[in-house]
């Protein structure tokens, strides 16, 4: 073989498809959900993401959580909120009446276009609960998780 055939063979491996793969795993890794409550703005387009998991226990109480949210959210001058109730699985109904004020005394938050409730087939009595009043008290989007 010439010295001009062996200085090809490297580029031609190296152009070539491998022949062996890596199996892939079988599932993806479980990673557990958190259970908490947080938000976050984007100053960009001045929307509220709001997830909601934990109605009580330790950690900070739900209307102190709501009272802080809100008050982020009007410095802000955000004009949307998304409020996440697909982890709420079980509690009370603390959550109606800070939530609820929250909404219907921010003109911004009750009308069309100015709430998006994101609920699932996993939400209980508090979620379905907030998004049974805030569709009789202002004019939220309703975005259904698929099962």
């Amino acid at each position: 073989m010439s010295r001009v055939q062996l200085g090809l063979i490297p580029l031609v491996l190296a152009c070539a498809e491998p022949t062996v793969t890596s199996p892939r795993p079988a599932a993806p890794a479980i990673v557990a959900e958190q259970r908490v409550n947080w938000y976050s703005i984007n100053a960009a387009d001045r929307t509220v993401y709001v997830t909601l998991g934990q109605m009580r226990g330790e950690g900070e109480p739900i209307h102190a959580f709501m009272r802080r949210m809100f008050a982020s959210a009007d410095s802000a001058g955000a004009g949307r909120l998304v409020i996440d109730l697909r982890s709420i699985t079980g509690s009370d109904a603390r959550l109606l009446v800070s939530l609820v004020k929250g909404v219907v005394t921010r003109d911004r938050f009750a009308k069309a276009g100015g709430l998006l409730l994101v609920v699932g087939a996993n939400s209980f009595a508090p979620g379905q609960n907030a998004a049974t009043q805030l569709q009789h008290y202002a004019n939220p989007i309703v975005v259904r998780e698929m099962p």
